[in-house]
């Protein structure tokens, strides 16, 4: 008997919005290399985020590893992203503005 041996594909699907997420979950390329940035083990990170599976976990870090260039473009590109949405986001809806009516709305309800 002969092992057929078949290379599988990484388990990274790309939804509409461009952002790249692990199997069938929520969970995204960002926070699976972030976590493993930080020195935490395939089986830590799916302690962490249980719906993700240990396979596919090893395949998203081999991935990463086979093409760091790329992810890490990638991995740029989205906070760069994150910076511009949290901008506009703060211009719409100045924070500090925000704060001052919750807590005069606050002080309200306690007087």
């Amino acid at each position: 008997m002969t092992l057929a041996v078949v290379a599988e594909p990484a388990p990274l699907k790309t939804n509409a919005d461009g952002v790249v997420r692990v199997g069938n979950t929520r969970v995204t390329l960002d926070t699976v290399i972030a976590v493993f940035k930080q020195g935490t083990t395939a089986e830590e990170i799916v302690y962490r985020y249980p719906s993700l599976r240990l396979a596919d976990v090893y395949a998203t870090i081999g991935f990463y590893l086979n093409h760091q260039q790329e992810v890490e473009t990638y991995l740029q590109q989205r906070q760069q992203q994150a910076q511009e949405i949290r901008k506009m986001n703060e211009a719409r809806f100045d924070p500090q503005g925000l704060r001052d009516r919750l807590l005069a709305r606050k002080a309200e309800k306690s007087a």
